[in-house]
Parts: structure tokens; C-alpha cells; sequence
């Protein structure tokens, strides 16, 4: 039997999807393992594996593809713990990094911090001012050598940063992404010198403007990259000595997947890759189910994520925020908030009020009724609330303690003179107002109706509280995408992923543009893709090459994201690119904002080489022609103020053909679908659990 296996390792679980050739999944979900990430990918596999029938040895012999999506390098990065760093740089420019572009202090940070300017404190550096070092040279933004490289300066300089003991070394000098002449040199000084460091040059990973975003993205890829090394090196080394004869597959930040070895080079791609997973996931299935525009939601233990499907392709961004950090990088537009099911409960001690995360009790401690801690958390007040079945949790190999949550959630009740269920419902609103939140930024600031939009809600957490948001966001349709799959529902996205190579040219044109230059723009960059695709082993006919320019109006600093048609364009390929262009602009800007003669630029050359995956089968499910019962369980609605005796359905008996009207608890033996009053729900024929909510209802 053949078997394709995909990994998510998150915060607090660490999640397990696996597919045999007959179409098959299985899911498993298990708590990460921070200490040795490596471990908890495979304790997930070997839970799998368990349900499967087999043991662990015979499912990675039988393996065909492992994909792997990791925070490892997110985590190194928020708790500074990586590589002792040293970077090289163009002289003059050595505090670029503490200068931050003035905005260090603020960047990134929630709303209710960046009220307390006060407090503000810039983040710790990533790499200490006496390992960063200067070196004459000069490029200009052509890419002509103003002063050639002064190679004594760059000996002195990488001798003195072994001196210190560093483990990577960073180039980052001014223009190299015009040409990167200089940056080679001083590679291949490095790699002479100290050939056990680690090296990385800034033209190789970021090719946009941006002299700081490239600096730290360089910074960043070194400081993690040691790290990762020895991640993949430990997932590689236990897979193969259980019969795993394939490549590792990681997933990106893009969405897709490259084999480890350029994951060792380039870390800094994986950083905020999980969320992309989900997203992967849920393009693939709403292809399969008809769905344009889709909401994905990703509520798990530590967070809540969402990224949005317009038009059926996953809208992309080129900036990333981590730890007040901001660089540049092609990457799916995913963002987070701290409202996961393990974000602690609290009160502001000035205001009086209770707040949500972001602080989260992650997976060890864990929520109080975990029994290791006494931190209140969403979970704790869902378990309350008896929206969770405390015999159920993850699927019935961890019982869950009612009276410890109630014990923690009791000291916050009494300070606000609330009944302890009354507080675990302001509690999961507080959270689903958040998330309501957050799906406005992502739609309404890019001139998109949440109302024209279907919501994907997935993760452990997700399902139980999608109908809120959706109804606060005046959505009435909502996807737990193939039932208890949803669960891990980012694990299986990593086995929707295609092999994925990014490749950019910055670059500066005016119109009227030259035809010839735009035409040896895309061919060079598709030319690298296609050598790259052949080395990962892809068939020419699994090639797929897609193409984007980034367009502005003279004197604007913001691109947006132009696609554009393979084969040798012409002029009314051109035009037709302008048209789009000043459509897209509108819908960001509003009706009438376009503005040509202002004039039109062309800042950069994006080429995405895919190399085509086998893809999943969704599964199909008979109709059921007798409804199950229900079981029966109390509880407190907050549409309704008071408990109720609620239908509990088990989700593994439910089929298509039966109608479940709210109030009710469905529960799968990874996750709770949350029925609220006002909605009713179905499954489909591929095991998707269809919610509808009602207008009008309480």
C-alpha cells in the first residue's frame, strides 16, 4: 500500500494527515513538542499510523511523499533563540538594522499596545552592532560598479566575525539586487575562510527595493538557518531509518513545496508557513466544490488565522512582520491574532475589563482543565459552557477537567461580580468579536464585501465558533471542509501543495515599455525555474509557469500585483495589462482613483514555476436514509441567556441526506461543530459539513 503523508507542527498540536492510494485519509492530532519539534512529527505519524492499522516503520516504507510544514523557524525567531549571527555590509550602512526606518518601536504590534506609545520598546537584536561590519564598495541602482570591492576589507572583516565564534554570516550590500556582483565575491570569501558557516547573501532570497527589508530578511534567514539545518537533518535521519526513501517535502510560505535542501538555504520561506497549508488546502477544495471567493479560517491552540480566495486565487502579499521585524518576501496574505482556544482570560487592572490573549497557555501548561496549569483560557470557557464534550477531547486520548476550569475561571467571575457562565460567554465573544475583526481588515481595507464570500472554518477550534463570526460579518454559508478532516485540515493542505519555485527581478520601466526588455525579463526568470524544476526531478510536462508584474503611478512608493499571460507578448497584451491594472488599483483605492497620466511603472518581474503534485480524491459518501439520535448534554446559549437540553450528534454517523436544525453540538473525534440557534447544518456527499444560517433568527 501506498501512502502520501503530510505534517503541520503548530504551537500547541502537531497534526498528521495521511492518504493511501486508495484515497483513504486518516487524521491523528498530537501535542507539539517544543524541547524537539522532530518528535512530535513523529508521535503524529505514529498515530496515524495506529489508526491505519500498521506501525510506524511500515507507513514510512510505504510512503511515496512526506510534506512538512513547521513553526520551527517562526519559534526560533520570537524567542531569539538562534544562530550567533554576523553581517557583512556596504559602509555607511552599519546601523541600518537598529535604525529600523524610525517605525521599530510600533511595527507590528496589536492595537492595544500601540495605544501605550510610552511603551513601546524597539525588539531585541538580531545581531549585535560589533558583529556587523563594513566594506568599501559601491553599486548604483543600474547596477554599474561606482568603487569595486575592497576584498582586504572583506578578509579582515570575515576573519574578525570567526574570531567571535559566529555560526552564519549575512551579506546585504546596497543594490545587489541590480547586481549582485559584489555579494558573490563576498560569498566566496566566506566560503574560503570559514567554509562551516553558514552564508547567505541578500540577492538571493529578496530581490525587491528595500534596503533595510533585505537586511533584515538576510539577518533573519542566518539566524534561523542553523536551527532548521538541524530540524530537517533530525526529520531526515529517523524517517530514513524507518524505510523513508524520498525526498523531505517542506512546505513555503508561498503555498508550496520545495525539497529540503533548498529549505537549508533559504529558512527564512518558512516563517509564518503553517497558515499557508490551510489556505492550499482550501483553494483545492473550493475548485472542487464551485467556490469563487472564499473566507479561510484557522483557529487552533495558539492563534487565529485567516487569508482570503478572491476570484479563486489566494490574494499574496511581499511584506511580513515578525517580532517588529519587517522584511520582504513573496508570501501568501495570512494574518493572526492571538484568539486561539488556548489564549488566556484576563483583566486590565486600569480598565476593569476582561480581555483575550494574546498570551496563550500553548500546550504545556495548557488550559486549566488540561490539569497541568490554572490559567483560564477560550477552551476552558467552551468546556464550561458545554459546548465540549470533556470524554471527547482529541478524540477521546485526553479527558478534560470541568471543575478545574470552573476553578480558574471562578477569581476572574468574582472580581467582576458575574455568574462563572456568564463570564465564559462574554469570554467566546470577546474572542469571536476579535475574529470578526480581524475578516474585516482582510476584506472591507481591500474593497471586498465579506457578504459575496463563503467562510472555510477549520483547526481543532475553528468549528465551534464560526457561526458567530459569520453571522457578525453577515455571511450565510459556512465550510467545516470534509468533517473531522477540518481538524488537521493545514496537514492535509500540505499534501494539496505543488512544488513551488518563486523567482522576482526588480526593475524599473516607464511607459511607453520596451516590448523586448519585458520579453527578456520573463524568459530569464523561467529559464531559472525550469533548470530548478528539473533538479527537484519535475517532468517538463508537470511544468507550469506563472507570470506577474508589479505596476504603480510615477512617484508612488506601493505596487499591486498585475498577472500576465504566458508566450511572447505584444502590444495588446500590454494594454490589457494597463486596463487591469487600473482595475485593481480601484477596487483598492476606489471608483475613479485610477489616474494614467500620471504615468505608469513597472517596478518588478515575478515568475511563479510550479511543478504539478498528485492531488487528493475527495472522498464521496452514501446517503443515509435514517436519521441518527442525538444524544443530549445542557448548554447555555448566550442567543437565548439560559441552558438549554441540546441535541449531540456523533459527526462519524451523520451522512448526506440529514438535516441538523440549531440549537445542537456535532461532535467528530477531532473537533466540535458548534450549531447556534440561528443556523442548520448538513453534510454533503464529500463529508463537508454545510452550515446555513437564518435571518432573523434569535
Amino acid at each position: 500500500m501506498k501512502y502520501f503523508c503530510g505534517v503541520d507542527t503548530g504551537g500547541t498540536f502537531t497534526d498528521c494527515a495521511v492518504i493511501d492510494e486508495n484515497g483513504q485519509i486518516t487524521i491523528a492530532k498530537r501535542p507539539s513538542t517544543p524541547d524537539d519539534y522532530s518528535n512530535g512529527v513523529f508521535n503524529a505519524l505514529e498515530a496515524c499510523a495506529e489508526k491505519v492499522g500498521i506501525d510506524l516503520g511500515e507507513l514510512l516504507a510505504g510512503t511515496e511523499h512526506l510534506f512538512v510544514g513547521t513553526t520551527v523557524g517562526t519559534n526560533a525567531l520570537l524567542q531569539m533563540k538562534g544562530a550567533r549571527t554576523g553581517l557583512i555590509t556596504t559602509r555607511g550602512h552599519r546601523d541600518s538594522l537598529a535604525i529600523m526606518r524610525s517605525a521599530g518601536r510600533s511595527a507590528g504590534l496589536p492595537i492595544e499596545k500601540l495605544l501605550h506609545v510610552s511603551r513601546h520598546r524597539k525588539p531585541p537584536p538580531l545581531i549585535h552592532r560589533r558583529l556587523i561590519h563594513e566594506v568599501s564598495e559601491r553599486i548604483d541602482w543600474k547596477g554599474g560598479v561606482v568603487l569595486q570591492l575592497n576584498e582586504a576589507e572583506a578578509e579582515a572583516a570575515v576573519r574578525a566575525l570567526v574570531a567571535e565564534d559566529v555560526r552564519a554570516i549575512g551579506i546585504c550590500l546596497l543594490w545587489s539586487i541590480a547586481n549582485p556582483a559584489h555579494e558573490q565575491q563576498l560569498k566566496s570569501i566566506v566560503e574560503r575562510i570559514a567554509p562551516g558557516v553558514f552564508v547567505s547573501c541578500s540577492h538571493e532570497l529578496i530581490a525587491k527595493r528595500g534596503e533595510y527589508e533585505r537586511a533584515v530578511g538576510t539577518a533573519i534567514n542566518c539566524f534561523i538557518g542553523p536551527v532548521m539545518d538541524v530540524f530537517v537533518a533530525q526529520i531526515e535521519q529517523k524517517a530514513a531509518a524507518m524505510g523513508y526513501r524520498n525526498p523531505l517535502l517542506v512546505l513555503q510560505v508561498t503555498g508550496g513545496v520545495v525539497p529540503s535542501r533548498e529549505v537549508t538555504r533559504t529558512p527564512l520561506y518558512t516563517i509564518s508557513s503553517g497558515p499557508a497549508a490551510g489556505v492550499t488546502g482550501s483553494s483545492f477544495l473550493a475548485r472542487k466544490m464551485g467556490y469563487g471567493n472564499v473566507i479561510v479560517t484557522d483557529m487552533g491552540g495558539t492563534s487565529f488565522e485567516t487569508g482570503i480566495i478572491y476570484a479563486e486565487q489566494p490574494l499574496t502579499t511581499s511584506e511580513t512582520i515578525v517580532n517588529q521585524y519587517v522584511f520582504s518576501m513573496p508570501r501568501l496574505d495570512v494574518e493572526s491574532i492571538g484568539s486561539g482556544g488556548g489564549s488566556v482570560l484576563w483583566i486590565d487592572d486600569v480598565s476593569t475589563t476582561l480581555k483575550v490573549g494574546p498570551e496563550s497557555a500553548g500546550a504545556d501548561p495548557g488550559p486549566a482543565c488540561y490539569g497541568r496549569g490554572e490559567q483560564p483560557t477560550v477552551t476552558d470557557a467552551n468546556l464550561v459552557l458545554g459546548y465540549l464534550n470533556p470524554d471527547n477531547f482529541l478524540g477521546g486520548k485526553m479527558r478534560l477537567d470541568r471543575d478545574k476550569s470552573v476553578a480558574a475561571l471562578r477569581p476572574l467571575a468574582k472580581k467582576l461580580d458575574m455568574e462563572v457562565h456568564e463570564l465564559a460567554a462574554g469570554a467566546v465573544r470577546i474572542a469571536e468579536t476579535k475574529m470578526a475583526e480581524l475578516i474585516r481588515q482582510m476584506t472591507l481595507q481591500r474593497g471586498l464585501d465579506p457578504r459575496e464570500f463563503v467562510i472555510f472554518s477549520y483547526g481543532g477550534a475553528g468549528p465551534s465558533h464560526a457561526c458567530a463570526y459569520a453571522r457578525e460579518l453577515g455571511i450565510g454559508r459556512i465550510v467545516v471542509p470534509l468533517g473531522t478532516i477540518s481538524a488537521a485540515w493545514s496537514a492535509f493542505g500540505t499534501l494539496c501543495a505543488d512544488v513551488l519555485h518563486v523567482y522576482e527581478k526588480s526593475d524599473l520601466l516607464s511607459q511607453p515599455f520596451d516590448l523586448e526588455h519585458i520579453n527578456g525579463a520573463f524568459a530569464e526568470l523561467e529559464a531559472k525555474g525550469r533548470k530548478q524544476l528539473a533538479e527537484d526531478g519535475i517532468d517538463e510536462r508537470q511544468m507550469v509557469f506563472q507570470r506577474f508584474v508589479e505596476v504603480k503611478y510615477r512617484m508612488q512608493i506601493h505596487q499591486l500585483p498585475v498577472p500576465m499571460p504566458e508566450g511572447a507578448l505584444n502590444e495588446d497584451d500590454l494594454s490589457a495589462m494597463l486596463a487591469r491594472f487600473e482595475e485593481i488599483y480601484e477596487s483598492f483605492y476606489g471608483k475613479g482613483s485610477a489616474y494614467r497620466e500620471a504615468g505608469v511603472e513597472i517596478g518588478l518581474f515575478k515568475v511563479n514555476a510550479i511543478g504539478s503534485m498528485v492531488k487528493p480524491v475527495v472522498p464521496r459518501q452514501p446517503r443515509l436514509e435514517t436519521v441518527p439520535v442525538p444524544g443530549a448534554r445542557r448548554v447555555y446559549w448566550r442567543s437565548f441567556g439560559e441552558w438549554v437540553d441540546t441535541p449531540v450528534y456523533a459527526g462519524q454517523e451523520l451522512g448526506p441526506g440529514v438535516e441538523i436544525r440549531g440549537p445542537a453540538v456535532v461532535e467528530f473525534p477531532e473537533t466540535t461543530i458548534v450549531v447556534q440557534p440561528y443556523a442548520r447544518g448538513m453534510i454533503d456527499e464529500s463529508g463537508n459539513f454545510l452550515l446555513s444560517l437564518e435571518e432573523g433568527a434569535p
